[in-house]
């Protein structure tokens, strides 16, 4: 699997693309994600980045991707 060097302006798509069990694990992090299992994110999602969603959830970005970057290790590992 290819892994995403995961920054401000990586696209929530491709997140969720080639890693597709994360969207659970966002929905934990905050109710603000539940908006993932709403057919329409789709829309919204197409062109959000982390940096997007991070302000949107009113979350710290740096947070998010140390936290997104910590489950995908630990996901691999």
């Amino acid at each position: 699997m290819a892994e995403l060097n995961l920054n401000q302006n990586t696209k929530v798509t491709d997140i969720l693309n080639t890693y597709p069990w994360l969207k659970d694990e966002l929905i934990k992090m905050s109710d603000q994600f539940k908006i993932l299992d709403n057919p329409l994110a789709k829309m919204f999602l197409s062109n959000a980045t982390l940096s997007d969603v991070a302000k949107k959830a009113n979350l710290d970005l740096d947070a998010v991707l140390a936290q997104l970057k910590q489950m995908i290790a630990a996901h691999q590992g």
